[in-house]
């Protein structure tokens, strides 16, 4: 199978190219950065591109069978007009650029990134992939980035709008960011600790994709995340323990709004997310637990 990975060199595409190249498959990474855990391999092959910009490029996606489609601006920091208009552009001009490659002379499929910001603020809901979309920001850049990708199925293209929720790996992402913190014993909630949190360890990410892959039926939304989701103090909680810290120093809201500015909003919302596709489908989560998920990752 060959495969094609835009920003391949990111948190999840260092992750996803290894396991691709792991199995035998040929895989095309594209973006700015090269994957650092790929050493040379026969199996991969670097593209130095800017995804938002028409190129050459874009005759790897017509040339692979599977498309996984990665880039956009790391949203984590102070959201700034300029720099929510880069996290804006960047995937929504690349998604464009990605479904304008396929030809439509050939079947294919396409796993879009988006993420469960989608559906914005929900409270105690419970949403699957039938539940209405937001209205932050991140809603709106959600909406943007399927509709691009959308664009694809009119070629003829599978398309899986992969739902991402926070994804638990200790070398990045946001556990990383939250370590320091708990290890130096003030780590606790967010705020009231009341929200919600979906979240997925990054074993059963990688095997949700290939899951998607092999499942022909499976198209559109695609919640990424494990089927229990978990209140922020619970989570919090549950850090500590597996560190053997406590986790009682709450962070109040004007602090992560002094700090993040609106992104600060965004932390603090509340999303009981559930993969209904991916169970429906028979997908068995290796991580299904957030005691079990970070006691791999950290233990």
């Amino acid at each position: 199978m060959k495969v094609a990975i835009t920003g391949a060199g990111g948190f999840v595409g260092n992750h996803l190219t290894d396991f691709f190249t792991g199995r035998g498959d040929e895989v095309t990474g594209i973006g700015h950065n090269r994957p650092s855990n790929i050493a040379d391999d026969s199996l991969f092959t670097w593209i130095q591109a800017d995804t938002t910009q028409k190129g050459g490029w874009q005759d790897e996606i017509d040339a692979a069978d599977v498309v996984i489609n990665l880039a956009g601006k790391n949203i984590f920091g102070r959201w700034t007009e300029k720099i929510k208009q880069e996290i804006m552009e960047s995937r929504v001009r690349t998604t464009e650029n990605v479904a304008e490659g396929f030809s439509g002379n050939r079947s294919a499929v396409l796993l879009s990134t988006s993420a469960v910001g989608y559906y914005g603020d929900g409270g105690d809901q419970v949403l699957n992939e039938s539940a209405g979309a937001g209205d932050d920001f991140l809603a709106r850049v959600c909406i943007n980035w399927e509709r691009e990708a959308n664009r694809a199925a009119d070629k003829g293209v599978r398309v899986a709008n992969m739902r991402f929720s926070m994804v638990l790996e200790k070398t990045g992402g946001a556990l990383k960011m939250m370590l320091p913190a708990f290890k130096a014993f003030v780590g606790g909630p967010l705020s009231t600790g009341k929200q919600f949190m979906a979240w997925i360890h990054m074993t059963d990410l990688i095997h949700a994709h290939n899951f998607v892959i092999e499942n022909n039926d499976i198209m559109g939304p695609v919640n990424c995340c494990a089927p229990n989701p978990v209140r922020n103090e619970d989570f919090s909680r549950t850090l500590g323990s597996v560190l053997g810290r406590p986790a009682v120093f709450r962070v109040p809201r004007f602090a992560l709004s002094t700090a993040m500015g609106e992104m600060g909003d965004m932390v603090l919302s509340s999303q009981r997310v559930v993969p209904e596709k991916l169970l429906d489908h028979g997908f068995e989560f290796r991580f299904p637990e957030i005691r079990d998920a970070l006691e791999n990752l950290l233990a």
